[in-house]
């Protein structure tokens, strides 16, 4: 309470004057390709970010057909996905060479993670329902906090837009028995928004393992329903409410887990709230409350054992936005949340809070702008952290800036770290980290623009799982530094879009000079799209070298390139035709491996897939 009368006193005292800044509306920003909310939880121009950055709207989802959210991911530079074998199997998330706990995954501005395992769950969210994905290359936990080391990656839900209520069917059949159907209402007028969808996803899959018990060499199939809802209205001109929420159900089947026909039932879902205010021409205030819930029993056909492991978050942000002048602005938060987990498996303590405040300038000049961050954690376990991050931008002329920046952060030991009975270590302190990075933007020509990042990320303090005797238990001796180079080339020549993005890395363990697990040392990805009046082509390639799956560099996993063609027809203005077909060249690769027996088999993936999609939008 304290706090809030601080942040009251201190916004009371900026005196009103000029406009905050030529900032476009939130809903209409979605919509943008060249807008950004994610850097700083406003809207910005991508250019004026600090953060290396890359945006998904809807236009390039429909345009790129991805299966799933984590096909997409795989498109942004220094980003690798590592799936355990097929449609809703669980995915490592590297970003920039740190693991999927150490980045941070929202959605609507609410974060995802479970608090026991930091799974995101990203798998279970369906493609159809996402209006626009952001992904931030580089540590932002001065703006989030805990667990933004190697980034953030927001996914915002289907929008409504000024328009007459539009109803939206979507359906498409393809290989393994696979099945994704959708329905959805979305429209608006000035002041009120609204999107409602639901979506139904199927398959068969496939035998996600090589090896495993008898009874367990049959295919592993996943079932997905979700809804989403999404509604905003103007009260005045300054004054604007909201609602979101999200909620995904299903069955997901498993191989060479505890048992021998393993499956998993989840239930993942967000609910988000927002008041938006423009006290002044000055002064913008905006005030979220979230809930989100992760829930996931595994159990076994052949066993009555069961493990259940269901986390909640309440959540809290109050971030105003202040224009002291045309070159200053400050902007100043308040965060909040408390995570509570609920287990048939006993934890020494089943919940915990964390308060933050986080203030940060920026200065747009001329010759140069910087911008600079400070924020102050407070945590129920492990007391209190701070983290501060630097930026300066310099213009070399119209067309180029070079930005040079350095910013810390850090992550919280998760529950199943601390207080699992008889595993956790209650004692482990945050993970911290260190990171420097120069980046080049030029504009080449008026269709071409090339990004480019230089980075190292120092971490200390990495929690590892050390064995003692039989089992294992978290402690923080490890240390790893990451280099990388990454650039991405956005081009459009003779109507052809195309969007190249390589990403070299170093990920290295400090104390035995090791490679980091499942990271690759070089990835590239290439799209390239030409619509032709009513039809569209489209081709992608992904290569990726080679990795190994564990810490020792004792299993290799080879390196692999896929090809994937697409092609799409507008039939009419209410109807639309897609078709698609993934690894064209029926290639067979893994990205991780698992432990059967004293010995390590590959995860399969899926091989040539076809699928067909409609897409019909009637007017009502």
């Amino acid at each position: 309470m304290k706090s809030l009368r601080l942040a009251a006193l201190i916004l009371g005292s900026i005196p009103a004057s000029p406009l905050l800044a030529d900032t476009a509306d939130r809903e209409n920003a979605l919509k943008l390709p060249q807008t950004l909310i994610t850097g700083n939880r406003q809207v910005q121009a991508r250019s004026d970010s600090t953060s290396a950055n890359s945006v998904f709207t809807r236009e390039d989802i429909d345009r790129l057909q991805p299966t799933s959210l984590t096909d997409l991911l795989g498109r942004v530079p220094g980003v690798q996905v590592a799936r355990s074998g097929g449609r809703g199997a669980l995915p490592g998330i590297y970003i920039r060479g740190t693991k999927s706990a150490q980045s941070l995954v929202l959605v609507d501005g609410q974060r995802m993670a479970n608090a026991t395992s930091a799974d995101s769950n990203l798998q279970y969210l369906n493609i159809d329902q996402i209006e626009r994905v952001e992904v931030l290359r580089g540590s932002r936990s001065v703006v989030y906090g805990s667990d933004a080391i190697g980034g953030v990656i927001q996914i915002f839900t289907r929008r409504g837009a000024e328009q007459p209520p539009q109803l939206r069917l979507h359906s498409a059949m393809g290989s393994y028995g696979s099945s994704q159907n959708s329905v959805g209402i979305s429209g608006g007028d000035a002041q009120t928004r609204f999107n409602l969808s639901g979506a139904l996803e199927n398959t068969a899959g496939i035998d996600r393992t090589t090896v495993s018990y008898p009874v367990d060499n049959d295919h592993d199939a996943y079932r997905n329903k979700s809804v989403s809802l999404n509604l905003s209205h103007h009260l005045s001109d300054r004054l604007e409410i909201g609602l979101s929420g999200v909620k995904s159900e299903g069955k997901t089947e498993l191989d060479a887990m505890f048992g021998q026909k393993a499956y998993s039932d989840f239930d993942i879902s967000s609910v988000g709230s927002f008041v938006d205010a423009q006290f002044s021409e000055r002064w913008n205030s905006r005030l979220e409350l979230g809930h989100s819930e992760n829930r996931e029993t595994t159990r076994d056909k052949l066993s009555p054992d069961l493990y259940s492991f269901n986390t909640y978050r309440d959540s809290l942000n109050w971030q105003n936005s202040l224009a002291l002048d045309d070159q200053n602005s400050l902007m100043l938060g308040l965060d909040a949340y408390q995570d509570r987990v609920r287990s048939n498996t006993d934890f020494d303590k089943d919940s915990r809070w964390n308060r933050a405040v986080f203030i940060q300038h920026r200065f747009q000049g001329e010759g140069f702008s910087t911008e600079l961050g400070l924020r102050h954690d407070k945590n129920q376990q492990f007391g209190s952290n701070n983290t501060w991050s630097a930026s300066l931008t310099v213009p070399l002329n119209a067309d180029n800036d070079v930005l040079m920046s350095y910013s810390e952060g850090f992550r919280a030991p998760t529950f199943n770290d601390l207080y699992y009975t008889g595993f956790g270590n209650p004692t482990l302190k945050p993970e911290h980290s260190k990171s420097y990075e120069f980046q080049w933007r030029s504009q080449l020509s008026d269709t071409s623009r090339l990004e480019t990042s230089l980075y190292r990320t120092d971490i200390r303090d990495a929690i590892e799982y050390l064995k003692k005797g039989e089992q294992s238990f978290p402690h923080n001796i490890g240390a790893a530094r990451i280099t990388g180079l990454e650039s991405a080339l956005h081009q459009e020549w003779f109507g052809w879009q195309s969007s190249l993005g390589v990403a070299i890395i170093d990920p290295r363990d400090r104390d035995t000079g090791k490679t980091l697990s499942r990271r690759a040392r070089r990835t590239l990805n290439l799209d390239l799209d030409r619509q032709f009046d009513r039809i569209g082509v489209g081709a992608s390639w992904q290569a990726v070298s080679s990795s190994y799956n564990d810490e020792q560099n004792q299993q290799p996993l080879g390196g692999y390139a896929l090809l994937g063609v697409r092609a799409n027809w507008l039939a009419s203005s209410e109807v639309r035709l897609d078709l698609k077909v993934d690894n064209l060249l029926d290639k067979t690769f893994t990205r991780a491996l698992y432990s059967y027996e004293g010995d390590y088999y590959g995860y399969r993936e899926e091989r040539r897939s076809v699928q067909l999609a409609v897409t019909w939008t009637p007017r009502l």
